[in-house]
């Protein structure tokens, strides 16, 4: 073959191939879909693909942006902060040879809720949540399709719906959060069963731990494990029930795949109802073996400052710093760690979800955050319980407060000071207005020690807005501990009925 064919083959392939790599027409990101609502009140991103350098035009809302596409064919505008709309509307993407229109858009809040089984419940396995649906009025909803990817995505999979989502959690929370706000609500659900807080961190996360630093460096360099993925993600009839298990249980590969492609999407905050995979251990992260090799994640003591960066981290993902994180409490479960399967539910001094939760509340050390009270909830058997709806309406009721300004009470009392007076402890709450128990008995739960940190169940009353601690036994009580067991019994609430927050003073 001459110099002068080889040039000409050669001149081939690089115009065949330039002419393929920059084939796509335009297209909006699957986010952008007939039936979806757009979060009201902050700039509205709009991104997705078209031809290289191509000039992009977004309608709606008499607003007309424009911006150019990149080398590559990206491109990225944002629409003006928009007033919330019941009525549907229209946007037109067009570029300078194609145009696109999307239907029946809405205008409210947007919400992700996204963790693992205890969200991913399905709506019909709770009839009082499914009950709602008829009544739903304004819902919208993207259920993310759950697969996982060894690198950061760009689009998504899934399609927007009108009515609630599959989420029994999020059903409820958006119904009650519609009646509340009197506004269209749109949930965008990415959930996992048995997914940890790991499988949820973004890769740049190993910069502010050195464990998951560690856990990924091990992931990079298993290739017995990337091949099985790889083997389920191609198989021609859809992964098995085993394979579904190994995949949601691996580090940072759902973050990729079902959660980076919804950023910067305009959303007020998102709903987080994860922790039970990360409950197996008190303190620390295992070794890992063939017997614990999906158990490598952190315990719950530390959880509390992964899941901490990890908020602070979404938020600048997205460009966001006042987006709200609702964290869901785990509800009372009666099981212990790996170290202790079978435990008191009741004690204080267990190894048991108790210290999940104190994990959890410590969420409200940063601004726009907050933690659903389900210390009341649960099943001391089952880690997946039914009791699904109140959890939803307090979700609702928490947003409509803080991210809404409506004017109710969406919080039970929380522990303000603890007073030491002779052989009596005096608790202090916040949000104490009418405070009360539910059964008209004295408050139940309260734990308290002396020095000698021998803990005692309280005989406790109500005086005023205070609880008053003591027991015949500890004559200089000096420590408290409020429903900080696996499975507590408790009946403390305030005029709206809404439960005390657990506590530890020890």
């Amino acid at each position: 073959m001459n110099n002068q064919v080889l040039n000409t083959l050669t001149l081939l392939l690089l115009l065949t191939t330039s002419v393929f790599s920059f084939s796509q027409d335009l297209k909006p990101s699957n986010l952008f879909g007939d039936n979806m609502v757009l979060q009201q009140g902050i700039p509205v991103p709009v991104w997705g693909l078209s031809l290289p350098n191509d000039s992009i035009t977004v309608i709606f809302s008499n607003q007309y942006k424009s911006t150019l596409a990149d080398s590559n064919g990206k491109w990225m505008l944002k629409l003006e902060p928009l007033q919330a709309n019941k009525t549907a509307a229209e946007m037109i993407i067009k570029s300078k040879s194609s145009e696109i229109k999307i239907t029946n858009i809405l205008v409210g809040e947007v919400w992700i809720c996204s963790g693992q089984s205890n969200m991913q419940m399905h709506v019909d396995n709770v009839p009082d949540v499914k009950a709602l649906t008829p009544l739903s009025e304004n819902i919208r909803s993207f259920d993310v399709k759950r697969t996982v990817s060894f690198k950061e995505e760009d689009q998504i999979t899934g399609k927007w719906k009108i009515g609630n989502s599959s989420s029994a959690v999020a059903s409820a929370f958006s119904y009650y959060l519609e009646q509340l706000g009197d506004i269209p609500v749109g949930i965008i659900h990415a959930s996992w069963g048995s997914s940890s807080i790991e499988a949820w961190m973004p890769r740049d996360m190993e910069n502010d731990f050195m464990y998951f630093k560690d856990i990924m460096f091990d992931f990079d360099k298993d290739t017995i494990t990337k091949n099985i993925i790889k083997k389920s993600l191609n198989a021609p009839n859809g992964w098995s029930q085993k394979e579904d298990i190994f995949m949601r249980q691996q580090p940072n590969i759902l973050y990729n795949a079902m959660m980076h492609p919804l950023i910067p999407f305009a959303s007020k905050g998102l709903v987080w109802y994860q922790g039970e995979q990360n409950t197996r251990y008190i303190s620390g992260v295992p070794t890992v073996s063939e017997s614990n090799r999906f158990h490598r994640v952190i315990g719950m003591q530390e959880y509390s400052d992964v899941l901490q960066q990890w908020i602070l981290n979404y938020r600048t993902k997205w460009q966001n710093p006042s987006m709200h994180f609702a964290i869901v409490m785990l509800p009372g479960y009666g099981k212990g760690t790996v170290k202790k399967r079978d435990i008191d539910p009741e004690n204080p001094t267990e190894e048991s979800f108790a210290w999940m939760r104190a994990s959890q509340l410590q969420a409200l050390n940063l601004q726009n955050t907050s933690v659903v009270n389900t210390i009341d909830l649960g099943d001391v058997n089952n880690i997946h319980p039914k009791d699904k709806l109140p959890i939803g309406e307090r979700l609702a009721l928490l947003a409509a407060k803080n991210t809404l300004s409506k004017p109710i009470v969406a919080e039970g009392p929380m522990l303000k000071s603890v007073e030491v007076i002779d052989n009596r402890l005096i608790v202090h709450f916040k949000n104490s207005n009418g405070l009360k128990t539910m059964d008209g008995e004295n408050p139940k739960g309260f734990w308290i020690a002396d020095k000698t940190k021998h803990w005692k169940l309280a005989e406790a009353k109500i005086e005023g807005e205070t609880v008053v601690l003591s027991h015949t036994e500890i004559e200089t009580p000096l420590y408290v501990r409020y429903a900080f067991a696996g499975k507590p019994s408790v009946n403390l609430v305030n005029e709206a009925n809404l439960p005390a927050y657990p506590f530890k003073t020890k």
